[in-house]
């Protein structure tokens, strides 16, 4: 705004309004904005397992960092109208904003306000007055993470009478003659595979806080805890495939190929179990596994001693396991997934706004709308309103899908999608005999996302070996969070009793339902 000179008060405050309106249309403007590349995010978060994921993911980031830039012109202009309204008034007379309460968990540290002991009739002894009560404001801190070095003092002492030398016994560390304390270590771990943060970043962040540790080091202290949690992950896994159903899904992972100066691709896959949402009992689980490539035998391998309800797409590679075997009934009885089916048809109406595929979509809407009334029921409450609700749905938009193919291409992309449920009716539908299963397999795809967003930080994994030791920090990690705990903290604590010589055959008490986090690993608290 170009100076100007004001022949009253009165033109001044006009032209300030004038330039406050205009701030404010800005504003709004911004706002809209901000809200506009929202829903757009979320489009693409809803289709990130869908057809070109790299391009989405690419995408995604753009999004995410257009938002972030608009989010904090919008929080700097905010702040800078607020300080203008409240310049000059006694106290902020701003509205205070509704928020959830800080979580109780987290440690308090109490700053105490006095006020200056000095009234209008010139009192100044604070035990003169009367307390009427308080104002308690809570803000959330962060405290830097901080190394320490731990030193473990060992005194020797001898007998004068018969020459005994006496000292205590070294300490039992997860990496013998190592530097590293349990909690380093599983600080380490939690970075790398759940973070995201390859090994070299790690070693510059630590060089910042004065402690050089060259990557390779790190690489050996991963080996070695991942060795140490081994066992853990298999107990995990025993626990997670024997209950009679489970979710299962997969993602590709990029491996590096000696010698030919490039990758290819391996797999990452999940098992996974959770009874809360039927209230059943026992605790939820992540089984993960690695494999070298796609090929349906991985799978098989994996679930050669599972039978019962197998939650998955539509892979092929499933089929043997759901066939009879001679004259025994089929090991796996395969359940669907209607998301997979529903992303297909929400594809055709992104991009033609087909009303047959938005009818589609709104009927499939209608059987979600059920599943989140019956969501934390008991298995038997869900299975009959399904069966009283849904599955009269279900047997309308099956003649429905039936009488739109029929009138479709079957080379039409639309033509395509409905085939694909009509194809899989049989299994999109067994959901309804078993109040524990699932509509869909979103269980097993979210404990696949992590892997998804931080696998461009890993560029690729070193081997076949990386990829079995990275399936076992994520069984035990994404376990001990579906289970409630700070991974982290459950990790340390773990290769802490490890290391100090519980023994495998009580490797049971400390799975993450078993256990409770009482205190630090013994030096790091």
């Amino acid at each position: 705004m170009h100076a100007a000179s004001f022949d009253t008060p009165d033109a001044e405050i006009a032209a300030l309004r004038a330039l406050l309106a205009e701030r404010d249309a800005e504003l709004r403007s911004a706002t809209f904005e901000i809200e506009k590349l929202k829903v757009q995010l979320a489009t693409l978060r809803r289709d990130r397992y869908g057809k070109s994921s790299e391009k989405l993911a690419a995408e995604i980031g753009q999004f995410e960092m257009l938002i972030g830039d608009a989010e904090e012109d919008q929080a700097q202009a905010a702040a800078a109208a607020e300080k203008a309204r409240t310049k000059g008034q006694p106290g902020n007379q701003r509205r205070p904003a509704l928020r959830k309460p800080l979580p109780e968990h987290l440690p308090r540290e109490t700053i105490l306000h006095e006020p200056v002991f000095a009234c209008r009739c010139g009192c100044t002894d604070p035990k003169r007055l009367t307390k009427l009560g308080e104002d308690v404001t809570e803000i959330l801190e962060k405290i830097p993470a901080r190394l320490k070095v731990i030193r473990h003092v060992r005194p020797r002492y001898a007998c004068r009478a018969c020459e005994a030398v006496l000292q205590a016994p070294a300490p039992d560390l997860p990496i013998e003659r190592g530097r590293p304390g349990p909690g380093l270590l599983a600080h380490v771990l939690v970075s790398k595979y759940l973070d995201g943060l390859p090994l070299y970043r790690l070693s510059a962040i630590l060089a910042r806080e004065g402690v050089e540790i060259e990557r390779q080091t790190l690489a050996d202290w991963v080996g070695r805890g991942a060795w140490w949690l081994s066992r853990l992950a298999e107990a995990i896994g025993t626990y997670a495939l024997r209950h009679g159903l489970i979710w299962t899904d997969d993602t590709p992972i990029a491996v590096l190929a000696p010698g030919r100066g490039r990758t290819r691709q391996g797999r990452f896959w999940v098992y996974a179990i959770d009874p809360r949402p039927w209230q059943g009992p026992g605790p939820p689980a992540a089984f993960y596994r690695y494999s070298p490539d796609h090929k349906g035998e991985r799978p098989r391998g994996h679930l050669q001693n599972f039978a019962g309800w197998l939650h998955a797409d539509g892979y092929t590679g499933y089929d043997a396991l759901t066939q009879p075997r001679g004259n025994q009934p089929p090991q796996v009885t395969h359940v669907a997934c209607w998301a997979h089916a529903r992303r297909k048809l929400f594809e055709v109406f992104e991009a033609t706004k087909s009303p047959i595929a938005e009818e589609a979509l709104q009927r499939i809407a209608a059987l979600y709308a059920i599943e989140a009334e019956v969501n934390g029921r008991p298995a038997d409450q869900r299975r009959a309103e399904r069966q009283a609700r849904s599955k009269p749905l279900l047997d309308d938009l099956h003649d429905w899908m039936l009488t739109q193919r029929r009138r479709l291409s079957g080379k039409s992309t639309l033509g395509k999608a409905l085939q694909y449920a009509l194809n899989r009716w049989e299994a999109l539908t067994r959901y309804l005999e078993d109040g524990r299963l699932s509509i869909d397999n979103n269980l097993a795809e979210r404990l696949l996302r992590g892997i998804a967003l931080t696998r461009k930080n890993f560029l690729f994994l070193g081997s076949d070996t990386g990829g079995d030791r990275a399936a076992i920090i994520y069984t035990v990690a994404e376990t001990a969070k579906l289970n409630g705990l700070d991974p982290e903290a459950y990790i340390a604590v773990v290769l802490d009793r490890l290391a100090r010589g519980h023994t495998i055959d009580r490797i049971d008490e400390l799975l993450p339902w078993n256990f409770r986090l009482t205190a630090s690993p013994a030096g790091t608290g």
